[in-house]
Parts: structure tokens; C-alpha cells; sequence
């Protein structure tokens, strides 16, 4: 099967694995947070890889646009999660779990930006 090059990314990859954790951890969650809570954090966790996705379709300027708008969403869980575990909605555990994985999509998001931002003469992943 033919893949897209974003797809080959390990953040790419690492980002869409966060979501469908936080798509599996929220089903538990109070129905009074699904249009909450729930949403807001599931939102955020797909718009990580969707704006990695979507930027790497354009020019470096705009990829690094597109990856700042996913280092936003990873942010954004950040206090969603923090928000939900305080609530008793997930425990310890599973907190400091998916905080250690918006840590290293982070860095990686971060890692990826500097790459971007790299001498033109150096070939990069994800340029066009």
C-alpha cells in the first residue's frame, strides 16, 4: 500500500496513536462531559496530526505554520487533561501517561520545525 510522506513521520504516526488513546480513555468520562470535557479534548488531540498532515502538503513556511498550530493543540490537552484527572475522571497513572506523550510529540513537533528551518542546501523530510 502507497503511503502519504507525512504518514512515514514518527510524530505523524505518535499523534494519531495519542488521539485514539484519549478517544479510548474519554469514553469512560461523565455523559454530562461529553459535550465538555470530551469534546474539546478530543478535538484537540485530532487536530495534532491532522495540522502535521495538512502542513506538509505546502511550502516549509507554511508546514512550520501548520506544525505551530499542532504544538498549540498539544498544549491545549495539557490542562484538559490535568482539568480531568483533578475531576477524577482518569487516575494518576493514566495522567502522567499522556502527559509523557504530549512531552515527546513536543519535542518531536519541535524537532520537525527546526529541521524546516534548516540551511536550504540540506535536504529535509517533508519538503516540496
Amino acid at each position: 500500500m502507497r503511503r502519504f510522506n507525512f504518514e512515514n513521520l514518527d510524530v505523524y504516526q505518535e499523534a494519531v496513536e495519542f488521539a485514539v488513546r484519549i478517544y479510548v480513555i474519554t469514553k469512560n468520562f461523565p455523559r454530562e462531559e461529553w459535550f465538555g470535557i470530551v469534546s474539546q479534548l478530543r478535538r484537540a488531540s485530532i487536530s495534532i496530526p491532522s495540522n502535521i498532515a495538512e502542513g506538509s502538503s505546502r511550502t516549509k513556511k507554511q508546514f512550520v505554520h501548520f506544525l505551530n498550530i499542532a504544538l498549540g493543540s498539544v498544549y491545549e490537552c495539557v490542562p484538559l487533561l490535568e482539568i480531568s484527572r483533578k475531576r477524577g475522571f482518569i487516575d494518576q497513572a493514566s495522567f502522567n501517561a499522556l502527559y509523557a506523550d504530549l512531552h515527546k510529540i513536543s519535542a518531536k513537533v519541535s524537532a520537525l520545525k527546526k529541521s524546516l528551518s534548516a540551511p536550504a542546501n540540506t535536504p529535509q523530510q517533508g519538503e516540496r
